[in-house]
């Protein structure tokens, strides 16, 4: 970071957004704040903006008028842009070099692919746009020279543990020019997962879980439906088939192992039998610090991991059986083209008819095994087809919640 980086935050008002600014007020010489995307929570992004007067902001369409009048009211010199093609505007400014894309579910997937189309170094804090279309973002990554960084924290620590040429290579795209499984030094990678709130519960009063249980997440402050995710596993499951894009690994190369303190964020298998882990502090700030300096380093803000107070690290396997979300989403990455993205889109409807009231915590994997079952697997070869499979992956998850096939 010899100049410093014009930065756009897509999910500006959410917890990688806040996480996100929250760097960049260390760093006001090396970090620029010039776009915002806060979509419909406008009185936090008024509020932010007034903060770091970005260049451009973007809003959900109805919200755009109201903001607008909000905008000129607070004196700002700023662009108000709108909607999804709001979104890809703002990424693709001039005025714009670096891009997080943070906005939960396929709803990021559209500006995330923009901007990799339009050259720019994009942080990537949403899982989507990997697991739905990683193979199509890698290709487009390549003929525009950008550059992809992962933020997930357990990615991000992968990637952190990886040879400075594997570095390189990866968050350019270059897959070919990663040596091949039977050439590399790389032989596993393991994941870790916290186990969410719910790793030492009974099977059978998983069937009572409530909301408010679910969203109490042991050790990660995020929001609602990353936090489901987490208690289903989903979320460890959508990682898995991320890394087996981004690190180019088949998913029996990569494990996933119950680690409840949050210390230890991923782990990399040498062929010589070296094993190589990241750790830090369970705080976004450090992945998206190291993101946004790559390949130098920040501050971050986040506090020192101190392992006397840790005192301890334990380890123990998923359980499957009472978790069956990681079970999925291993036969999507296994299955490929595009199921990884109908996993994707039957447990977002499936998420959102939990938070809302309509189904059980247990049946979220039950109506995702559902839709599953029922859908085609075509190639996706572009965002026309990405973005057809994750519809009729909706579609039939609507169709399932109203027959109330779920039980």
């Amino acid at each position: 970071m010899n100049s410093p980086s014009h930065l756009a935050v897509l999910g500006a008002t959410g917890s990688v957004g806040k996480s996100t600014l929250d760097v960049a007020r260390l760093h006001p010489d090396r970090i620029r704040t010039v776009a915002l995307a806060g979509w419909r929570n406008t009185d936090r992004l008024l509020a932010i903006s007034r903060e770091f007067s970005p260049a451009g902001v973007c809003v959900a369409e109805e919200k755009a008028t109201l903001f607008r009048s909000q905008v000129l009211g607070a004196g700002l010199n700023c662009r108000v842009l709108s909607g999804p093609t709001g979104l890809i505007e703002l990424v693709q400014s001039e005025q714009v070099d670096t891009v997080v894309a943070g906005i939960a579910g396929a709803a990021g997937l559209s500006s995330t692919l923009a901007a990799v189309q339009a050259g720019k170094r994009v942080l990537i804090a949403n899982k989507e746009p990997l697991v739905m279309c990683g193979e199509l973002l890698r290709a487009e990554a390549r003929a525009a020279k950008a550059v992809i960084l992962p933020v997930d924290s357990e990615h991000n620590a992968v990637f952190q543990c990886l040879p400075e040429a594997h570095q390189t290579n990866l968050s350019r795209g270059d897959l070919g020019a990663v040596p091949t499984s039977d050439q590399s030094p790389i032989s596993r990678i393991t994941l870790t997962a916290s186990g969410g709130p719910f790793i030492r519960t009974p099977a059978p009063d998983l069937k009572s879980v409530t909301i408010k249980e679910a969203l109490a997440h042991p050790n990660w402050q995020m929001g609602p439906k990353i936090t489901v995710d987490s208690a289903t596993l989903m979320n460890k499951g959508l990682e898995l088939i991320e890394a087996c894009v981004f690190f180019d690994l088949p998913e029996s190369q990569i494990d996933v192992v119950i680690h409840p303190q949050s210390v230890i964020h991923s782990l990399v298998h040498y062929v010589d039998g070296s094993v190589l882990a990241q750790m830090a502090s369970p705080d976004m700030r450090i992945p998206l610090a190291h993101a946004l300096a790559f390949p130098g380093r920040i501050r971050s803000g986040a506090p020192t991991l101190n392992l006397i107070e840790v005192s301890r690290l334990d380890f123990e396997e998923p359980d499957v059986a009472r978790f069956p979300c990681l079970r999925l989403a291993r036969e999507a990455a296994r299955i490929g083209k595009g199921m990884p993205a109908v996993l994707n889109a039957a447990n977002e409807v499936a998420v959102e008819a939990f938070l809302s009231g309509r189904l059980r915590f247990v049946d979220i994997p039950v109506l995702v095994e559902a839709v599953m079952e029922r859908s085609d697997c075509p190639v996706i070869n572009g965002l026309d087809d990405a973005l057809g499979v994750d519809q009729n992956a909706r579609h039939l998850a609507v169709e399932a919640l109203k027959m109330r096939s779920v039980r």
